[in-house]
């Protein structure tokens, strides 16, 4: 995969509201480990609180030092997809666990997941993380293969609205 993991800047502006529209354009509105890039409307107001969040002096007090990157395909620059890591886990997201990702709609089923996931991973151990938790719904098959591929165990399983989930443990 030629795919690299990098942090959101201005001059990603526009492939960054590009690949946000191509979900919304598959009716898909919420992106996952986006840091909340689907409810914005001022993409500088989200890069100042994705920036914000990803040092200890500055993360919002609601939330947990996160870091958010874009995968970006090497050869053509394209946002593929959107990865995060949450480096602890609060009350609120010990259900929802260290990371969450997506790929952008036209770009599935092509690996880019698994390898999004096996950068952050690598990522991660660098920052000094032992393991990552992540939480997938049951009926999401894409992800679970991503998350099993990367060496994930299921660790437990919870409801959330309705639906069953589980959360997988990755030992870095």
């Amino acid at each position: 995969m030629n795919i690299k993991l990098v942090r959101p800047t201005i001059e990603l502006k526009s492939k960054a509201l590009e690949y946000r529209q191509e979900h919304f354009d598959n009716n898909e509105l919420i992106i996952n480990g986006s840091e909340l890039f689907d409810k914005i409307d001022s993409y500088e107001d989200w890069l100042e609180k994705v920036n914000n969040n990803s040092k200890i002096e500055t993360v919002d007090p609601n939330w947990v030092l996160t870091d958010t990157f874009f995968a970006i395909r090497e050869d053509d620059s394209r946002i593929i997809g959107i990865i995060d890591l949450r480096h602890i886990l609060n009350e609120f997201l010990k259900d929802f666990g260290n990371s969450g990702y997506s790929v952008r709609p036209s770009e599935r089923k092509k690996g880019y997941a698994t390898e999004m996931l096996k950068l952050l991973l690598k990522y991660a151990k660098e920052t000094g993380l032992k393991e990552l938790h992540l939480s997938v719904e049951r009926d999401n098959i894409p992800s679970i293969k991503t998350i099993l591929k990367n060496g994930g165990k299921m660790e437990r399983s919870f409801e959330f609205e309705g639906k069953l989930a589980d959360i997988y443990l990755i030992e870095l």
